[in-house]
């Protein structure tokens, strides 16, 4: 079962939290490596080589930012930023609200 997305498609929600979702402008192929990118940089952070751990965590957090995940926000109506906040303490509350799982 995937996340579910906002209506605006900004976020997707993961227990009740608000994460940024992968801008969709990416065509398909940069979303793909960045993608693949950020799963490798995931297994490296498990290093017990503390230099290994610290360039996996660059790494991934270069992918996110790629991603739109993290970062400058990747839409450009100035709305704000909501992410990791809980969604029922957003505008996306009453959306969220009503969802049969929430």
């Amino acid at each position: 079962m995937s996340a579910p997305l906002t209506p605006d498609g900004r976020y997707i929600v993961v227990r009740g939290r608000l994460w940024r979702a992968a801008n969709p402008e990416l065509t398909e192929a940069e979303r793909d490596s960045l993608t693949r990118a950020l799963m490798d940089a995931r297994r490296r952070v498990k290093s017990t080589d503390p230099e290994l751990k610290a360039a996996a965590r660059h790494d991934v957090e270069a992918a996110k930012r790629g991603l739109g995940e993290r970062g400058p926000v990747w839409w450009q109506d100035g709305a704000p930023d909501y992410n990791r906040h809980l969604a029922k303490n957003t505008p996306y509350g009453d959306w969220f609200l009503s969802m049969p799982e929430a």
